[in-house]
């Protein structure tokens, strides 16, 4: 089979659901004299627009039936569109059988999708699955040398801007690239239905597991210059950076929309109605600073929440993503505008912090609406030389612990109250991960160290770093409570945390020599409550 150098348009069929643009484009085609089929819907807008249009049933001279089921499912149509135009014996079939030749399919897809994503029942989404769409669709790919096809109306004005100077006829290299765009349709369409079927079918780790995305962003690189990348969505409707309105501010680079995604994760896990305003303060996917509402050292607003996650780590906090599990607003967009910060993403802003904002014009800001369900279910996936990881997204925590007092001591309430939040926070610390809390904000986090004793170290001293910083005599740790991610091997980590200041202490516990540790925390005077559940996170 050749490649001709162009292949005309003389006969095009239109079905389509997205009916963008079509009116237009159908008119331009007939205006260069293209005979035009249709189906259904399509056929009765572009007669209803006084363009000349043949129904598909007429052409097959076989009635659409089965409620529109069966309708271009037939020979006359497949071998229009697959017929090889070069091919002598195609073409004494396509005369013998009076096959004409289909030159261009614009198909786009029944809304499986978008029925799917408003809660459909089951007999709704079944009926909104394609079947002679992506048979047509994936037949003119298959046959570009000859057939043009489109199946996104963004692609109109390619296709008349060739046609017109390539008198009715397309180029070999935008019908491949229409072509490749036509697989990546039907394959992410089949990966959306086979995701809900076997979501359907209780199935969450499919024996076949199909991913599919839709390109968002072409990057300027990825985590380094020498690293191409790009952003793509999924479909899902969870509140996030890649649902979020960016309102101000250059383009996202792929570290920022990494690190922004791990700030939102963080802020959702705490409830503005439950908690007051939260911060998270983001560099490198690890939080230098979190901090909620603590009424009792006379911490209410947002703005004095921001100062307390900065305070914990403001070296660390230069360049980094500030998310805010509420609205911004104009006191607090003034703090933030006081050092260089990357990203801002937060569920809304209020139109004194985007006024405070706009001078600042490569700061991004985004909103994404609400907060993120942080016990919603989910799958994160991860890749591997040769294949993925996939696994459940970690939406437990507080409540969902079998948490119990282990040490002689139980925790008093304002420890209590900070265990858990520092549990919450040391649930996105990477691993291993210990983070210190006092009065509802960390002052001092340890990330990603292959020994907990350094993760417990590299805390303290950052908390004595921010207390020197602040003027203040004593380090942030005294009287603090520690949580950390797994179990303590050793009773030197945990003791390591006392010698800094630590008064009580929040960990899973199952390790084979939790006794051991148990008996360290109750002669250093720790209260101690292990959770049952890990929250390793690499």
């Amino acid at each position: 089979m050749s490649d001709p150098v162009s292949a005309p348009i003389r006969r095009a069929l239109i079905s389509v659901s997205d009916k963008q643009g079509l009116v237009e484009f159908a008119r331009s085609l007939a205006s260069m004299g293209v005979e035009i089929l249709s189906t259904g819907g399509s056929a009765r807008a572009l007669q209803e627009a006084g363009i000349p249009v043949r129904e598909v049933a007429d052409h097959t001279g076989f009635p659409e039936m089965m409620d529109g089921r069966v309708k271009t499912l037939h020979p006359t149509v497949h071998g229009g569109i697959l017929a090889l135009r070069d091919n002598d014996e195609h073409r004494r079939a396509m005369s013998e059988h009076s096959i004409g030749a289909i030159d261009l399919v614009v198909v786009n897809l029944y809304p499986f999708e978008a029925t799917v994503a408003a809660g459909a029942d089951f007999a709704t989404c079944i009926e909104n699955i394609d079947i002679g769409g992506p048979a047509m669709i994936r037949s003119a790919a298959k046959n570009h040398a000859f057939v043009t096809v489109i199946v996104d109306p963004s692609d109109y004005a390619p296709v008349l801007e060739e046609m017109a100077t390539g008198k009715g006829a397309t180029s070999p290299a935008l019908r491949r690239r229409l072509a490749a765009r036509a697989y990546a349709r039907t394959g992410a369409y089949d990966a959306a239905i086979s995701g809900w079927f076997a979501a359907q079918a209780g199935d969450d780790l499919p024996e076949r597991l199909v991913i599919a995305g839709e390109r968002r962003q072409l990057l300027r690189y990825g985590e380094n210059p020498h690293q191409t990348a790009a952003f793509y969505g999924i479909a899902e409707t969870r509140p996030g950076v890649a649902t979020a309105r960016q309102i101000q501010g250059k383009e996202l680079s792929y570290n920022n929309i990494n690190d922004t995604d791990a700030a939102f994760e963080l802020v959702s896990e705490f409830d503005p109605e439950a908690h007051g305003p939260a911060v998270a303060i983001i560099k490198h996917a690890n939080p230098c600073g979190v901090a909620r509402a603590e009424p009792a050292v006379g911490r209410t607003s947002l703005a004095d929440v921001y100062r307390a996650a900065l305070s914990c780590d403001p070296v660390s906090a230069f360049g980094g993503i500030i998310a805010l599990n509420q609205t911004l607003d104009g006191e607090t967009a003034t703090e933030i505008a006081k050092i260089f910060t990357e990203v801002i993403i937060a569920p809304d802003a209020d139109e004194a912090a985007r006024k405070i904002l706009a001078s600042k014009k490569n700061l991004r800001l985004l909103l994404t609406g609400s907060l993120a369900d942080p016990k919603a279910v989910g799958r994160t996936v991860r890749s591997v030389a040769g294949g993925l990881l996939v696994q459940d997204r970690d939406n437990r925590i507080g409540d969902d612990t079998a948490r119990r007092v282990v040490s002689k001591r139980a925790p008093e309430a304002q420890e209590e109250r900070d265990l858990d939040f520092a549990f919450t926070v040391a649930k996105h610390v990477k691993s291993n991960a210990i983070v210190y809390v006092r009065n509802g904000m960390t002052v001092g986090v340890g990330a990603g160290q292959m020994s907990r004793v350094d993760s417990a170290r590299i805390a303290a001293r950052k908390a004595a770093d921010a207390a020197e910083a602040a003027g203040d005599a004593e380090p942030w740790t005294k009287g603090s409570v520690v949580a950390s991610d797994a179990f303590f091997p050793f009773a030197d980590g945990l003791l390591t945390a006392a010698e800094a200041g630590a008064r009580a202490v929040i960990q899973p516990g199952g390790s084979v020599r939790d006794d051991e540790v148990i008996a360290a925390a109750d002669e250093a005077g720790l209260a101690m409550i292990l959770t049952g559940m890990r929250h390793f996170r690499h």
